[in-house]
């Protein structure tokens, strides 16, 4: 049986896959597999009954051959060092796939924000922001929101790293609100991305658009934006999940009547014209694109045999294990991996840093305009490296990432 239940031993066996294929030196596979920095924090948090708890938190920096670390935090009792450092080495692909002047960075701290007041998380925040005030930096390492982190807790975290370093320095954090020097369009880019990335598909495939039924599982901000754009270029979204289980109308779905009522109901039980289907059996859906928005490990050696759809287009970071991925590759079935599938918003993240630098502010529209260009390129030139190397489309994107960071390696 595999381990998919170590994010970081997928990582690595994933770099090594793609590094043999390069025939990259021992020596440089051995330095990206593991971060050039790894921080664990503890830190003590004043609680509103006068406690005091303290928290423990990570940063990884994975490489930065191409720039400054660039990666999310997320708070989450989930959180350990495994899957950090996991996140934080796809940052790095993730970054050289969009052609970012970054490399890979990610942190979280282990809590559960459901548990905590208002008072108490921003207390959090700012003392987390300011334990890493040594580590980060505009031209070091850009945190920005990650799974149960938010626009208003990057604006605490910019305002205390200010106050520490005693200048405002908003190009440190990125995904901050509008207000705070955050970028247009950055809640929409992911899924927008995603479906740039659905749309090169279809034109390769030469799919038809009105014919592409899609099941797509997780209803969190990336999987909203993704179906919206999806339908609004003709393709049938069929099936939509959350966390506690999902609806299936062969014929299609109206996608904002779904969200409306999940938004309402706080579930999808329920919608009427759909039956209702788990999420295990979402995945087995009878359609052509099969879309995993929501968390990572759900396409195993288990269950790859029974996968309908022809295409996979990852919205989640890892959602398909290495051993899950052999499967399908085996019967054909093409997967986009989540370094380009999902790259969008850290495009946007960039546009915001690059704003942020230079003073600027861009209007949602020109935000849109320059991400459609990078996702389009990223596509292509994957897809270049598969047909040339007769290689899977994610051996293919990893070809593509690890050579520029072995570039810009070799020349560090």
């Amino acid at each position: 049986m595999e381990n998919h239940q170590n994010p970081f031993e997928n990582a690595k066996e994933q770099l090594n896959r793609a590094a043999k294929a390069l025939n990259l030196s021992s020596e440089l596979v051995t330095r990206l597999s593991s971060p050039e920095r790894f921080v664990e924090i503890n830190f003590p948090v004043k609680m509103d009954d006068g406690r005091e708890v303290v928290f423990k938190g990570f940063r990884s920096q994975h490489s930065n051959a191409r720039g400054p670390y660039k990666g999310g935090i997320r708070f989450s009792e989930e959180v350990n060092e495994a899957e950090v450092k996991a996140l934080s080495m796809w940052m790095t692909w993730k970054c050289a796939v969009a052609d970012l002047p970054y490399g890979g960075g990610k942190g979280g701290v282990i809590v559960d924000t459901k548990k905590l007041s208002i008072g108490e998380l921003e207390r959090l925040s700012r003392a987390f922001a300011r334990a890493l005030a040594p580590i980060i930096g505009p031209e070091i390492d850009i945190p920005a929101p990650d799974m149960y982190t938010t626009a208003q807790i990057m604006d605490w975290m910019v305002d205390e790293y200010s106050k520490v370093v005693g200048k405002k320095s908003m190009a440190t954090f990125t995904g901050k609100s509008l207000a705070n020097g955050g970028s247009e369009g950055r809640p929409e880019a992911t899924g927008l991305g995603g479906a740039i990335i659905l749309d090169e598909l279809a034109k390769v495939e030469k799919l038809k658009i009105e014919n592409c039924k899609i099941a797509l599982q997780g209803m969190g901000n990336v999987g909203n934006h993704f179906a919206l754009e999806a339908v609004k270029r003709g393709y049938k979204v069929v099936a939509i999940s959350d966390s506690k289980g999902g609806i299936y109308a062969a014929e299609g779905l109206d996608v904002n009547k779904v969200i409306s009522y999940k938004e309402e109901e706080g579930t999808l039980a329920g919608f009427p014209e759909a039956q209702s289907v788990s999420n295990k059996e979402l995945l087995e859906l009878p359609v052509i694109v099969l879309v995993p928005a929501a968390i990572e490990n759900v396409i195993t050696e288990e269950n790859a045999g029974r996968i309908k759809a022809k295409y996979v287009i990852e919205m989640a970071n890892g959602p398909v294990t290495p051993a899950a991925d052999t499967l399908l590759e085996e019967r054909g079935v093409v997967s986009i991996p989540d370094i380009l599938a999902n790259s969008g918003g850290v495009t946007v993240s960039y546009f915001e840093w690059y704003q942020n630098m230079h003073d600027e502010h861009w209007p949602k529209e020109k935000v849109f305009e320059m991400l459609k260009p990078k996702m389009q390129l990223g596509f292509m030139k994957g897809w270049q490296l598969k047909e040339e190397h007769k290689v899977s489309m994610r051996t293919a994107v990893y070809l593509l990432a690890l050579k520029r960071v072995a570039e810009a390696s070799n020349k560090a």
